[in-house]
């Protein structure tokens, strides 16, 4: 497992749908191990995927594992203020626990060197992202939105289970100058 090789490559449109198949499947995994069901249609739904990955400044990114996609990512980079914002992550099921997803964000940080500031966000019930993007990846909780101070940017599908509407917002300072 140690020798690895975790690259990335933007996702060609000709495997967006399968990109948009396979993180879906693996969000749907933590719905389903709190809540024991899904909603009707897929987390995220669609029309909030197909915002992420068309959005002015998106980047899609497959992860790969000795060259195999395993996972990918959405990320909107900023060139002018070098703010840049993790939408989107995964690791595709059956590749979890791995630390493949630490190799992955690294790679992204690696590929982003110029970014000073990332934020990315969570929902509240999702304790494995949490640990990971704080324990693991070095972010620190600045927000946590809930019901008294709601997110600006919740997404459509979101309130479909008690709790889904809280999260917590995550930035990470890479550099200051």
């Amino acid at each position: 497992m140690a020798n690895e090789l975790i690259t990335l490559a933007e996702c060609h449109s000709s495997d967006l749908a399968t990109f948009k198949r396979e993180l879906q499947d693996a969000f749907a995994v933590a719905v389903i191990d709190e809540f024991g069901d899904l909603p009707d249609g897929p987390i995220p739904s669609d029309e909030d995927l197909n915002d992420a990955c068309t959005a002015s400044g998106s980047v899609v990114l497959r992860i790969l594992l000795d060259g195999q996609k395993i996972g990918g990512a959405v990320v909107m980079i900023n060139q002018e203020t070098q703010r840049n914002r993790l939408d989107l992550l995964f690791v595709k099921t059956g590749y979890h626990g791995r630390g493949l997803g630490l190799k992955a964000w690294l790679a992204i940080e690696k590929r982003y060197e110029q970014t000073r500031i990332w934020q990315t966000h969570t929902p509240y019930f999702e304790k494995r992202n949490i640990h990971f993007y704080v324990n693991k990846c070095g972010f620190e909780i600045i927000e946590f939105y809930n019901k008294y101070h709601p997110d600006p940017h919740r997404l459509a599908g979101a309130g479909e289970f008690p709790g889904d509407d809280d999260a917590f917002q995550f930035e990470k300072i890479m550099r200051t100058e």
